[in-house]
């Protein structure tokens, strides 16, 4: 799933061993059938989409990518109308075992790809009259999710994240076979809370899609895995296909390794636990059975009436940029219309994108993030690259005049808050160890360093009008909404389907809390270790200490609490790094760790604030030393500020969904 890889940026361990080491890699695994040229009605400079063609292109690409990322193995399917132009595989699906990726058979997880099944699924049942999109979904369910701001979600505001939900990820990835739970009882128990009215902000929700997909099982009366192996599998003859959590025996064999890097061991099989969202096993030869049936207005799936209300829908989005359709991500390259899903599992990185102008399909999956996340770079790469040889198209973007664009681009400076996040709870702390920011290069342009990941290439932001700026390098646009004067939110076309960006909060502005926290940090580790350095010191010249009675209990009180802040602190800090390397590990397993830091933070940074302010105070009534009153006063300081971070970020409570 999309938020993943995000988080996992920068994580992945840099491998020691190049992919040369591993051995030579198998000879690529093809099915190939012949199409015929694109229509004449194509840019003359279009190349030709022949199997040969586009066999020559990818081999030209894929391995030296995949080999540098250091992946271990990938499929890519290309179809046509209904015929399938190329399936290919390259790599190992078991580095182990030499075990080659066979396009009919290995199976990838393409993470939130398998969305778009669930969306189909919920087409159906508005195709049968069970559902209707625009109705709320309370009047499906066996629970009742409140309104917000007076308004109920719809399926709608579902398959176009705009159901308002915050991020959550207590309940979603897992090695635990035993985390796998029914929707039955999922659902109640992973509500989330929602922080935007519903149709308002695109923010992507996994838990919302795993909603619709028990919507679905209660309308149909067939449990989740069975409606979609009986209503999309079996009429399209996906033999290797499931959504079912631990794999069928009989589809163990075929399951590729997902790997950290291709220098490593495979890990566990990933159990998606809300699983409409993302547990979906396929091959890519069956994937490209998925994406002929849409090309061709949902056949063997849906009327193309169905079909073609889920692929035109254009949800409100930020400016000229992308955004939803039903279900979809809408994606723009060289005047062409795709639409799209991406999917990501800690292992597994994907792409699905249908071209419905030029009848074109695309897939790739990959079993590895690669060095630095850089599957996700090669999916994007792989998207325009592909674009640019076989639908091509002359764009003529304007330009603002340089004094404007350099006034816009100041505008644009500052840090944000990404509407894909959480924010009621202890997780929004993430939010701030990781806040966006836009600044401005030294010729003046804007540059948003968290998303370079996103591209392969670097990033030149030209703006083309009024505070819409285009990337030279590959075409995708960035805009931003202003309003009095002031820039409100926005986003960039890679996200702005399910994802904006709005100005930080002065409160949570990381451009000054992050300074001050480590100020804060810094300031009660001094304190912490004075003590005993200077009890040490007095002992050895035998020297009394100058306080006493009241003063003398609240400076060991002050240095008692400031010892918790930091024994706080480093439990925070083990819970983030377990995270990064396992998210499921926060899903059971670390529960007594985070009870007991939700406890101690906010015991340890409010007893800290009114023990140094009792010092201080008595340092100033006893008229100390300057030195004394200082130290005392920076402490308070520091109090202060671990305070507001505990409150404003949630680190208390008792409450289970995050």
């Amino acid at each position: 799933m999309r938020f993943i890889r995000k988080a996992m940026i920068g994580l992945a361990a840099l491998a020691a061993v190049p992919l040369a080491a591993q051995g030579p890699v198998p000879a690529p695994t093809v099915k190939k059938v012949e199409a015929a040229p694109l229509p004449a009605a194509k840019p003359a400079q279009a190349a030709t989409l022949s199997s040969a063609d586009l066999e020559a292109f990818l081999d030209g690409f894929l391995p030296y990518a995949l080999e540098r990322a250091r992946i271990p193995g990938a499929v890519v399917v290309v179809v046509r109308g209904d015929q399938v132009v190329l399936e290919k595989g390259y790599g190992y699906a078991d580095v182990a075992k030499r075990k080659p990726v066979l396009p009919e058979t290995t199976l990838f997880r393409p993470g939130s790809v398998s969305k778009l099944f669930t969306w189909t699924a919920v087409m159906q049942q508005v195709e049968a009259g069970k559902l209707d999109l625009d109705k709320d979904v309370n009047a499906y369910l066996d629970f009742k999710i409140p309104p917000f701001e007076g308004k109920p979600i719809t399926l709608r505001n579902i398959m176009t994240h705009t159901a308002g939900f915050e991020e959550s990820v207590r309940h979603l990835i897992s090695n635990d076979p035993k985390a796998v739970m029914t929707l039955k009882r999922q659902m109640p128990l992973a509500l989330p809370q929602r922080v935007f009215a519903p149709g308002t902000t695109p923010a992507y929700s996994n838990y919302a899609t795993a909603l619709a997909g028990y919507i679905v099982e209660r309308v149909s009366g067939e449990p989740f895995d069975d409606y979609i192996d009986n209503h999309i599998f079996r009429p399209l003859g996906m033999t290797h296909a499931t959504f079912r959590q631990p794999l069928p025996k009989a589809l163990v064999p075929d399951m590729a390794g997902g790997y950290p890097d291709v220098t490593q061991k495979a890990r566990p099989f990933e159990m998606v636990i809300p699983a409409p969202a993302g547990s979906l096993s396929a091959s890519g030869a069956d994937m490209g059975k998925f994406m002929i049936a849409h090309l061709n207005d949902g056949a063997g799936l849906l009327k193309p009436e169905t079909a073609k209300m889920m692929h035109d829908f254009k949800a409100p989005g930020v400016g000229p940029l992308n955004s939803m359709a039903l279900g979809f991500y809408e994606q723009w390259v060289n005047g062409h219309r795709a639409i799209a899903h991406g999917g990501d599992t800690v292992w597994f990185h994907s792409y699905l994108w249908l071209f419905p102008d030029a009848d074109i399909g695309v897939f790739i999956s990959m079993n590895s993030p690669g060095k630095e996340g850089a599957a996700g770079a090669i999916r994007s790469a792989l998207f325009h690259k592909f674009a640019d040889r076989y639908l091509p198209g002359a764009e003529k973007p304007g330009q603002v005049d340089e004094k404007t664009a350099r006034q816009h681009a100041k505008m644009m400076v500052g840090h944000y808050v990404s509407s894909r996040g959480s924010f009621t709870n202890f997780m929004s702390l993430f939010g701030l160890l990781g806040q966006p920011a836009v600044s401005l290069t030294e010729d003046g342009k804007i540059t948003v360093p968290g998303l370079e990941g996103l591209s392969a290439g670097a990033r030149d932001w030209v703006e083309v009008e009024p505070f819409v700026w285009r990337d030279t390098n590959t075409g995708e646009r960035l805009a931003a909404e202003v309003k009095d004067g002031r820039v409100v939110r926005w986003s960039l076309d890679a996200g702005s389907p399910f994802m904006v960006f709005e100005p930080a909060p002065a409160g949570v502005n990381a451009a000054w809390l992050n300074p001050a926290l480590i100020f804060a940090l810094g300031i009660t580790l001094l304190a912490a270790l004075a003590w005993p350095v200077r009890a040490l010191v007095r002992r050895s010249f035998a020297a009394n200490f100058v306080l006493e009675g009241k003063a003398l209990r609240a400076y060991r009180l002050s240095r008692v609490f400031a010892w918790l802040v930091l024994a706080a602190v480093i439990g925070w800090a083990g819970l983030v790094a377990v995270f990064s390397a396992d998210i499921g590990s926060i899903g059971g397993p670390l529960d007594w760790l985070i009870h007991l830091l939700r406890i101690l933070t906010p015991v340890a940074a409010l007893g800290l604030l009114a023990a140094a302010v009792w010092h201080f105070w008595l340092s100033i009534q006893g008229k100390r030393r300057w030195t004394m009153k200082l130290g005392a006063m920076l402490l308070v300081l520091a109090a202060l500020i671990l305070a507001w971070v505990t409150l404003a970020f949630h680190l208390y409570g008792f409450g289970m969904v995050y």
